[in-house]
């Protein structure tokens, strides 16, 4: 019937085409929806991308520093973190519309010129009149002495000299002995040398260790400044000479201070890459690494070691800290959750570094918000940290937990409600992630009034490394890299007492070669807290 009935027939078309068209609707939907969110992936992509170079521009021309002046309320303008810092070279403007500036001149805390010089050798200089000017050009009248003006204090470099050193020893006979034909002969006794067959003396390796290592200056500069005095002397000697004191005499010392170290109940650990040559089965090119190993700020007795090693794998620090117990402050690398018996406190300079990594350009967007509140967080724990550095360990544990738990408990708080609203790929996102993920190591440092809240103490150490790094580039070889490990272990446990370093590495290359021919095994004696060592070198 419905074929013999034109409107029934119609109806079933339209229904048919109105099914058509809803399907076609929902595909137009969806391809809508996915439309939208390729959109939206894109627009994210961008703003991750946009994101990371800002990163990168910061991190190549922006402050070194980590002072978060955002949260004071003085903002850092975008155009001076896309620059960097100000560059006057870069600017311009009409000297007319400059206005007059006074600046107070900046005085260093606590500076005193006269306490300055007051240890240093002093002398008159005097500028008189010659005969002839001691007569009155007005009646030709002898002039009289009245006094002399001061004028001024100046500083007199002298540069250094070299001196060759002829050694000999007496000899003394009896000549009643020689008469009854007895053979006695009386020797006079002379200190060890360094090396034997070598014209190295304590004063010239101990300079030469202490320029390259302290002042960070590379042998081969060294070398032109030994023939500017007029001695010719090869870098090869140069390097010699420290890798041969150091094997002989410095390590035993290194290994001592170790001993010292492992021995604590709160050490500071960190790593940085360094290039050595001619290590066997390597490339050139293949990163090495200098670990660091330092005390506490407040430990009795201040220890730095660094340990060179072919890698960054997770051995070489289980290898270092196989007998020792204790908290490590140390950054979220994995290769220390391999360490037996150390409970990890993570550094809290680490976790805030990565909300100051997120700042955006854009600073009132969410994602600034957010940094912001991370920052806020972090700071005031640093604040809290810094009231309570003068106090002692079982009172500062105290304070902390009646101080800083509830800030830690809010934080965590704030921590999961905020990740959920960014896209994690976002620097803020990360941000917030490496928090959660080192949420227990970071929570550590409570346990114990001794433990720090960062592991800055550590990365101080181990940048005159760095900077060094950044004048010689490289070590020529497995042993260079393990001597410059031990001397630097050497001069920066110097500093870390108060102790000059260089008078401290002379003191042990003049003392180690006799107490080795004495046969005298007690290294105590050269130790940095030795009573007589820190009179002589301080």
């Amino acid at each position: 019937m419905s074929s013999n009935n034109p409107t029934a027939a119609l109806l079933e078309a339209i229904k048919e085409l109105n099914k058509v068209i809803e399907s076609l609707n929902k595909q137009l939907q969806q391809k809508e929806e996915e439309a939208a969110r390729i959109q939206k992936e894109r627009d994210l992509e961008i703003k991750l991308l946009r994101e990371q170079i800002e990163y990168f521009k910061k991190q190549k021309f922006g402050p070194k520093s980590e002072k978060t002046s955002v949260i004071t309320g003085q903002l850092v303008m975008p155009e001076v973190l896309e620059r960097g810092q100000f560059d006057e070279a870069e600017e311009s403007a009409e000297e007319d519309v400059l206005p007059e500036i006074t600046t107070k001149k900046k005085t260093r805390k606590g500076y005193s010129r006269e306490k300055v010089l007051a240890s240093l050798p002093t002398e008159e200089r005097i500028y008189g009149l010659s005969e002839d000017d001691k007569v009155c050009s007005v009646d030709g009248s002898k002039l009289s002495y009245v006094g002399k003006k001061y004028l001024r204090a100046e500083i007199e470099y002298i540069p250094a000299t070299v001196k060759v050193i002829h050694v000999y020893k007496e000899n003394w006979e009896c000549r009643t002995c020689r008469a009854a034909e007895r053979s006695y002969i009386q020797e006079a006794s002379v200190p060890q040398p360094l090396l034997q067959h070598s014209m190295a003396s304590p004063s010239s390796v101990a300079w030469t260790m202490y320029q390259k290592y302290v002042n960070h200056l590379p042998l081969y500069r060294q070398s032109k400044d030994w023939s500017n005095l007029g001695l010719e002397i090869s870098r090869g000697t140069l390097s010699s000479w420290i890798i041969k004191t150091t094997d002989e005499y410095l390590k035993p010392v290194v290994d001592q201070l170790r001993t010292h170290l492992l021995k604590e109940n709160c050490l500071h650990v960190d790593e940085t890459p360094v290039q050595v040559l001619k290590e066997p089965g390597r490339n050139n090119r293949t990163k090495s690494y200098m670990w660091v190993y330092s005390t506490i700020a407040e430990s009795k007795a201040p220890i730095r070691i660094y340990d060179y090693c072919p890698g960054r794998s997770a051995e070489f620090v289980v290898e270092f800290l196989k007998d020792y117990s204790g908290f490590l402050h140390v950054d979220a690398y994995s290769a220390y959750g391999k360490v037996k018996n150390a409970t990890l406190c993570y550094c809290w300079a680490h976790a805030r570094r990565k909300y100051a990594e997120a700042m955006p350009k854009d600073l009132k967007s969410k994602e600034a918000t957010l940094v912001k509140q991370g920052l806020e967080f972090c700071n005031k724990l640093f604040k809290f940290e810094d009231k309570l550095k003068s106090l002692a360990p079982e009172e500062r544990k105290e304070q902390r937990l009646l101080l800083e738990k509830p800030v830690l408990e809010a934080y965590w708080s704030w921590v999961e409600t905020s990740i959920v609203t960014v896209p994690p790929k976002q620097k803020i996102g990360q941000a917030l992630q490496y928090s959660l993920n080192q949420k227990t190591g970071l929570m550590n440092y409570l346990m114990d009034g001794h433990c720090q809240i960062s592991n800055n103490t550590a990365e101080n150490s181990i940048r005159p490394f760095t900077v060094g790094r950044k004048n010689w580039l490289f070590s020529g070889s497995p042993k260079g890299a393990a001597s410059s490990a031990a001397v630097y272990s050497i001069v920066e446990t110097a500093k870390a007492n108060g102790l000059n370093p260089h008078k401290y590495l002379q003191k042990l290359l003049e003392e180690l070669p006799q107490m080795k021919e004495s046969g005298t095994t007690d290294l105590e004696l050269v130790m940095p807290w030795n009573d007589k060592i820190r009179k002589t070198c301080s």
